[in-house]
């Protein structure tokens, strides 16, 4: 789908229960972006331009927590785990390259990059330019579906090259985070209806294999998108458990702010009553309002939990990004990114819009 013909933009999220179509960019620390538009449209996958994305060197990329920071925050959390204080933590960390050339650094061009090198099921867009948000995300988690009344996660928790590699920790980890995402929707359902109708399914992603769960519920009467957001946000497959916890073992443990990453990203049709945001993870934005220039960002993390090793935690983190930043970092040249790939030159490229687009 792609959006086009920026209408209005609000904080409010009483907004997606009125009318019209809306992109969605919640930044895990709250901060909403809700944008209107005038037309939808169905199009074929973006073509890879060349020149259109000017990407950083991939010796460029810095981190808001280096191995020994990382691996001793793993630590922290275990010893905290001992104490009682809290039974999983999601660990981050926000890796930073300026730009080369702000002015050849389109999301549009880099999402259909990451389509091509990383195709994801809730893969998106969002260029609000004027507003600040600058976002092209691979995302493989589904934070919320919503259709009518009916509502439904996708929490991810679990992550090895294969499915070998996942341990009964990666599966410990996923039920635990499964009963969190049970009682949030359970503040925003009806009473007893929520239900879990898989639970640690394998999915395949590019590199990566990862265990998926659904929760499903039916929203109690009167409650809308901002009774829903208000009990769900942020996601718990990258916060905790208990949340309230985890949030603050996370913000006495990073830091850098994690913007958009970890945050809700997708769009709401409010006429038709369905929408669908994912979890802003695998997910670059564009920082142009720093002192050092323009920087694109990109989040990577795990949970951590009793059973977690350090070092391979810290792998697991990287085992997440390498691709996702090979392809950002690397030429626009398809041929570098799948063999046998060809960039696709014949359809014409979408017309640019000045004031925003979602795709």
């Amino acid at each position: 789908m792609l959006a086009t013909g920026l209408r209005d933009v609000t904080d409010d999220p009483a907004a997606l229960d009125g009318s019209g179509f809306w992109a969605v960019a919640a930044g895990f620390d709250g901060a909403l972006v809700c944008a209107r538009f005038e037309e939808v449209r169905r199009v074929p996958a973006p073509p890879v331009r060349p020149g259109a994305w000017h990407g950083p060197r991939a010796q460029a990329w810095t981190s808001s927590l280096d191995r020994a920071a990382y691996t001793a925050g793993v630590r922290e959390i275990r010893a905290r785990i001992a104490r009682g204080e809290v039974y999983q933590a999601n660990l981050c960390r926000v890796l930073s390259a300026p730009l080369p050339d702000p002015d050849a650094a389109d999301p549009d061009a880099l999402g259909a990059l990451l389509a091509r090198g990383n195709p994801a099921p809730y893969a998106s867009v969002i260029r609000l330019p004027e507003h600040g948000v600058e976002i092209a995300s691979a995302s493989p988690e589904l934070f919320l579906r919503r259709a009518g009344r009916t509502v439904e996660s996708g929490p991810i928790k679990g992550t090895g090259r294969t499915a070998d590699d996942l341990l009964e920790k990666d599966h410990a980890e996923n039920v635990m985070i499964v009963d969190l995402v049970r009682n949030d929707l359970g503040r925003a359902c009806a009473t007893g209806s929520v239900t879990v109708p898989a639970l640690c399914a394998v999915e395949h992603h590019p590199g990566l294999a990862h265990l998926v769960s659904t929760v499903r519920g039916e929203l109690a009467p009167g409650v809308g998108w901002p009774g829903l957001l208000a009990a769900s946000f942020p996601p718990g497959s990258v916060t905790g458990a208990p949340k309230s916890s985890a949030l603050r073992l996370i913000a006495a443990l990073e830091t850098a702010p994690r913007g958009p990453y970890c945050g809700g990203i997708g769009w709401v049709d409010a006429d038709r009553g369905t929408g669908r945001l994912a979890v802003g993870i695998r997910t670059f934005w564009i920082d142009r309002d720093g002192r050092g220039g323009a920087v694109v960002r990109f989040g990577t993390g795990a949970g951590i939990t009793w059973g977690s090793d350090p070092e391979r935690e810290w792998r697991e983190t990287e085992l997440k990004a390498a691709r996702l930043l090979a392809i950002a970092s690397g030429p626009d040249d398809e041929d570098a990114l799948v063999p046998g790939a060809r960039p696709d030159t014949t359809r014409p490229r979408e017309p640019a819009e000045s004031e925003g687009s979602l795709r």
